[in-house]
């Protein structure tokens, strides 16, 4: 039961982790370059109490007790790759990914007539200053979009884009002039199919530029069907940065950087956790997991500083392992955030988060995960292992010895904590 949880503090620090002990061979040929025809065949993976079976998506309701909560991330993917051309003939591709200057997703989203937003851009050394521009039509109408070179910062561009008509939102802009950014390791370029499987079917809230893929696997009638059976549902926003598709390239995990990603968190949502007092709450992928236990530690802020501000709340890389929370249950810590939006007259909450979840990290809301199959030597594979251990070994080579899909277009698994 969540209110009779009783929480410690991590003892153990993952800096020293090495990642060579997280690697595994995948094949390129089990990699899913196109999702199943229909999304709940996915096969499903169980795992739980050292025990491994098989089912499909569209079973899943078996596996789960009514008054389950699932929580599920309605972040969207944007059309986030714009392609300009050159008077001279070359492409300059330009990835957009966040707001610049710790500016939200929604409001950089809903901006009209310019926007500044941080880039990676494909070409940038056939980028001399000038100003780019684009024109895209759309029916009878014609939208120009213009990309400006402002300043180059640690890791990305900061682009300012400028438009007309100029009373169109950024995100409509987006979705007229881009493309839907694919995974590097697929290989491929987006199609018109991938417009709507590579989005779940409650997206909601723009602003990813990577899919929740757990998520993919869900249609309206399964979603529909566990309802009637009881199964409890519940939204959270992660917008979801390329960062998820970063490479952990130094030797040991304290050495590596995560990175921020926006979420948004209504209110109710938060007392829904408390109140409906489920059985088990099972977030559905790493971006809804990351989200819970991001409100955890947040609340364990509030209830020591219930004077902080937002900045203050937001959860660091390593604050998890250095904050004192022996004794703080689930109940207690959230009852101190909503306390603390209270104060401030907040429905919701906008913050970023940096969690990182790696083996030593002890989960604090969620009973169990439901993920897709990550890349080796991935700190989402890291966050996999903080849940089932070393056991994370035993589920991936019964998923590669029995023919399971890996990777975003991939099948899936429900991993039961081993807490």
């Amino acid at each position: 039961m969540l209110l009779a949880l009783n929480l410690e503090i991590c003892t153990m620090q993952p800096k020293h982790i090495e990642i060579k002990d997280y690697q595994y061979h995948l094949p390129e040929g089990r990699i899913a370059k196109y999702p199943l025809v229909e999304r709940d065949l996915s096969k499903l993976l169980i795992y739980k109490k050292g025990e491994i079976t098989e089912t499909t998506y569209r079973a899943i309701g078996n596996a789960l007790q009514k008054d389950t909560l699932l929580i599920f991330n309605n972040t969207k993917v944007i059309e986030a790759r714009i392609f300009f051309e050159k008077p001279t003939g070359g492409v300059i591709e330009i990835f957009c990914l966040e707001p610049a200057y710790h500016q939200e997703v929604a409001l950089g989203m809903s901006s009209t007539g310019k926007v500044y937003w941080n880039c990676l851009v494909g070409g940038i050394s056939k980028w001399k200053g000038s100003v780019l521009e684009k024109k895209i039509q759309v029916g009878e109408s014609e939208i120009v979009l213009f990309a400006e070179l402002i300043e180059k910062t640690e890791d990305a561009y900061v682009i300012a884009f400028s438009w007309h008509p100029a009373d169109l939102a950024f995100g409509e802009v987006l979705h007229a002039a881009g493309l839907i950014p694919l995974p590097p390791y697929l290989r491929r370029d987006a199609e018109k199919s991938d417009v709507e499987r590579y989005q779940t079917v409650y997206a909601k809230a723009e602003g990813s530029v990577a899919a929740p893929t757990a998520g993919l696997h869900f249609t309206h009638l399964l979603l529909e069907s566990l309802s009637q059976k009881g199964i409890l549902q519940e939204y959270v926003t992660l917008h979801v940065g390329a960062g998820t598709f970063k490479p952990v390239k130094t030797e040991k995990i304290g050495d590596h950087t995560m990175h921020s990603e926006w979420i948004q968190v209504q209110m109710r949502t938060i007392e829904n956790i408390i109140n409906l007092r489920p059985k088990d709450i099972i977030p559905v992928g790493t971006t809804s997991l990351r989200t819970l236990e991001t409100l955890y530690w947040m609340g364990v802020k509030a209830l020591l500083r219930p004077e902080a501000t937002i900045a203050d709340l937001e959860i660091k890389q390593w604050d998890v392992y250095e904050l004192e929370a022996e004794g703080v249950s689930v109940e207690q810590s959230l009852q101190a955030l909503l306390g603390w939006m209270n104060d401030r007259s907040l429905s919701e909450l906008v913050c970023q988060t940096q969690l990182l979840m790696a083996p030593g990290y002890r989960v604090k809301i969620a009973d169990a995960l439901i993920t897709n199959f990550h890349q080796p030597g991935s700190t989402l594979l890291l966050l996999v292992a903080a849940l089932i251990g070393d056991d994370w070994k035993k589920v991936y080579d019964y998923a590669l010895a029995h023919d399971f899909r890996f990777l975003s277009y991939g099948d899936g698994s429900l991993l039961w904590t081993n807490k």
